[in-house]
């Protein structure tokens, strides 16, 4: 069993919801990195997600995307986020750890090169934001022989039959995102997320994350009362930005004391 598919089963049998925050590889140093994830795990992360920096990452708001300008001024590449995951795994072999990112760069490396090196290093799931299901079938076919799991955005003007075409094909879980635009665009309508959160239960059994515009412990309670998972990216890569000439043990802490009222709140 996959350790992504073995958190939501345990999370699942104790009443609980998973909390996935996100951070970029290699911001503000990947040398930062091994040490940021174990604050998040620390914070009460039940999954990691993260990012692939790339030059263009049209999915992301600027918060992200300075993330990424950040991380590749640094010198991070592919084999470089592939090692931090690595360096994590020398000491956490539980936490699942899902890498996002553009195919651009996975392109470049080769898909079932970068799918073998990705299951070498701990990987347990990839999501691909521009990676539509029309031209994932060979791609599937690389994650799949290495048990990596392929995780899949849904949007609110994705229609029903899309939707369940893409969770046929999807594995781990699938993310839905609750806002119409770029990450960390947007005000949070809970009673719509709720809405569509509920249409995809009738067409999938995978559990269902929902992120964008989940910035404090009170959205993310709201969301967790719907969502099997609640996963947080801007407000966290904000405070790195905010923190980035601080020592990693200050930015960690950061990181934590937002995570911390969010699980707490969660599990109330």
């Amino acid at each position: 069993m996959s350790r992504i598919k073995q958190c939501f089963e345990n999370l699942e049998k104790s009443g609980k919801k998973a909390l996935i925050p996100y951070i970029t590889a290699g911001d503000p140093s990947p040398e930062y990195s091994v040490a940021l994830m174990d604050a998040l795990v620390d914070g009460g992360a039940d999954v990691i997600e993260i990012g692939m920096p790339f030059s263009d990452p049209m999915a992301d708001g600027p918060v992200i995307q300075l993330a990424c300008e950040r991380s590749l001024a640094a010198g991070t590449s592919v084999k470089k986020v592939l090692q931090i995951i690595a360096d994590f795994r020398k000491k956490n072999t539980h936490t699942p750890v899902v890498l996002m990112g553009y195919l651009n760069p996975i392109e470049f490396f080769g898909y079932q090169s970068f799918s073998n090196a990705a299951k070498e290093a701990g990987v347990d799931g990839v999501l691909l934001v521009d990676l539509t299901p029309e031209e994932a079938t060979d791609v599937v076919e690389c994650f799949r022989e290495n048990e990596i799991d392929l995780i899949y955005l849904l949007s609110p003007t994705t229609t029903p039959e899309r939707a369940k075409k893409i969770c046929d094909l999807a594995t781990g879980y699938v993310y839905y995102v609750s806002v119409k635009g770029v990450t960390g665009s947007a005000e949070l309508d809970v009673d719509s997320v709720k809405k569509h959160v509920d249409s995809l239960r009738a067409i999938t059994t995978l559990p269902i994350g929902v992120g964008f515009g989940i910035r404090d412990a009170k959205t993310a309670a709201l969301v967790s009362q719907c969502a099997d998972g609640v996963i947080v990216g801007s407000v966290l890569v904000n405070a790195i930005a905010e923190n980035k000439d601080h020592q990693k043990e200050y930015i960690a802490g950061a990181l934590k004391d937002i995570l911390l009222p969010m699980r707490n709140e969660m599990d109330a």
